[in-house]
């Protein structure tokens, strides 16, 4: 679904590349995770997928971003949109509206989607997200949480073949960040939608992403299946990438030759493997 080869950007007003050298491929129906130090390049990849780059900033772009096979570069900003859906970190600025259904029909009646078929795409992008109930709310009398579910539903109805999110847990706490990530996961898995988000809760993203992106100085330091890139702990912390606490000791019993099963993910597979440690 999604391709990056040898992609390279540079902001006309910097003398050196935002990111470089990337190569992606991303599986249609995937979920993707990426994360990195601050300043990594993380949200200038999702930039590139959704066409911000190379239609709303000024620089100089190299290498090709394939989505669905179509060159962005050869692509019209408005059919890219038709393709990739995005939501970006600053959620109010995303809004259009006051109300959450004038929200969710603006993008539908923006892009000409037949009058019948709208109440049904309002009403399952609700559903999904589990906020059927803020139909008629007034957006700012929302919660941060009920905010950025409101903005990810508005995205759903269109149906994108690829859905975009740069840091849409950053204002939630840890349970209702899983719950936006197991309502995503629920939805992509329905409707073979390819999700990419950009997020700083490692943990998180290596329960539900099939691909996590490691991003450093503008390059793509790893990109393997969580367990994979999970088992190089040591390095991720020395470029500023935390690890799960439970990740990072059953790594160091695994070094020290005290351990040789599976790398543990999260603290419920920590939890079993010292049992056995200590058995």
């Amino acid at each position: 679904m999604i391709q990056l080869r040898d992609f390279c950007f540079r902001y006309r007003e910097c003398s050196q590349p935002a990111v470089m050298d990337v190569n992606l491929d991303i599986p249609a129906g995937s979920f993707t995770g990426i994360t990195g130090p601050a300043g990594s390049g993380k949200s200038m990849l999702t930039y590139a997928l959704n066409g911000i780059v190379p239609y709303c900033y000024p620089g100089d772009f190299y290498g090709e971003v394939l989505i669905d096979g179509h060159d962005t570069c050869d692509t019209s900003l408005t059919d890219i949109s038709r393709l990739v859906g995005s939501v970006c970190q600053d959620i109010d600025s995303q809004f259009v509206a006051s109300v959450v259904e004038d929200e969710m029909l603006y993008g539908l009646e923006n892009f000409g989607v037949a009058h019948e078929l709208i109440p049904a795409r309002v009403d399952e992008a609700l559903e999904a997200m589990g906020i059927a109930d803020l139909r008629d709310r007034l957006i700012a009398s929302l919660s941060g949480g009920q905010k950025q579910k409101v903005a990810i539903a508005s995205i759903l109805a269109l149906r994108p073949k690829v859905l975009v999110l740069d840091e849409p847990t950053a204002e939630l706490d840890p349970a209702s960040s899983r719950q936006v990530f197991l309502l995503l996961a629920d939805y992509a898995r329905r409707h073979g939608t390819t999700v990419v988000v950009v997020e700083q809760k490692i943990a998180l993203l290596s329960e539900f992403a099939d691909l996590l992106v490691i991003m450093q100085d503008g390059r793509v330091r790893f990109a393997d299946a969580p367990a994979a890139v999970l088992a190089r702990s040591e390095e991720l912390l020395s470029i500023g990438v935390n690890c799960p606490r439970s990740t990072t000791l059953m790594n160091r019993l695994a070094a020290a030759g005290l351990y040789a099963g599976p790398v543990c993910t999260d603290v419920a597979q920590a939890s079993r493997a010292l049992l056995e440690v200590v058995a």
